[in-house]
């Protein structure tokens, strides 16, 4: 072939190759990552199967995720889910409070004392020797004992009896182990009766005492 017949062809060969991004210096680049990419939009190029275009100085320590994932160790290219901390755990219920106890004895005065008198009978102590150790069984708030009379007597007097025989109940309780500042007492005399003072059978239940323990429940 003479020299004007392969020169042709040298420049036809010049110019197809240079229609190929791949070497064509004009339409591509290499970034540093070892990839061809293209230079208006930093895509890498890829093949018709999708295949990057590997630089002449690429290395498998250059390999990324996009484009030789398989070359990677699995939790480089897919991380673990980040862990979810669980759940607080429930607030804890406040504590129930403390049933509430509350209950009232009314004793007959002469379960407790003798006609007229405020010192306490065997049989009454055995009575109040109960409501002490029901008392030992809650938290006390408040022991409330009332005495009443009926209406034998003139006013005065009978007001002192009842106010005597209250006393002589908590003295009784606080030597059974009951706070004394936890005893209140009071005397009514005959001025709340219950029944009419005309009877027998009045006028004993309108001689009384009346106890009522406050508290909560151990």
């Amino acid at each position: 072939m003479s020299k004007k017949t392969w020169m042709p062809l040298l420049i036809a060969a010049g110019i197809a190759m240079s229609a190929t991004p791949f070497v064509a210096s004009a339409q591509t680049g290499q970034s540093k990552q070892g990839y061809w990419v293209q230079p208006s939009t930093d895509l890498v190029w890829k093949n018709s199967v999708g295949q990057c275009w590997r630089a002449g100085y690429w290395t498998p320590a250059l390999a990324t995720c996009e484009c030789d994932k398989d070359l990677l160790p699995r939790e480089v290219c897919e991380p673990p889910a980040p862990r979810v901390a669980p759940p607080p755990p429930p607030a804890a219920k406040p504590a129930a409070k403390p049933a509430p106890v509350a209950e009232k004895v009314t004793l007959a005065a002469d379960v407790l004392f003798d006609f007229d008198k405020s010192v306490l009978k065997n049989e009454g102590k055995g009575k109040l020797d109960d409501l002490a150790n029901k008392v030992k069984a809650i938290n006390l708030e408040v022991v409330i004992a009332i005495g009443h009379t009926d209406s034998i007597g003139n006013d005065a007097y009978n007001q002192k009896l009842s106010v005597r025989r209250a006393e002589s109940v908590k003295a009784y309780l606080v030597s059974k182990g009951v706070e004394p500042n936890r005893i209140y007492t009071e005397g009514k005399g005959e001025k709340q009766p219950v029944a009419s003072n005309k009877t027998a059978d009045g006028r004993q239940k309108n001689s009384r005492v009346e106890i009522e323990v406050i508290g909560t429940r151990k």
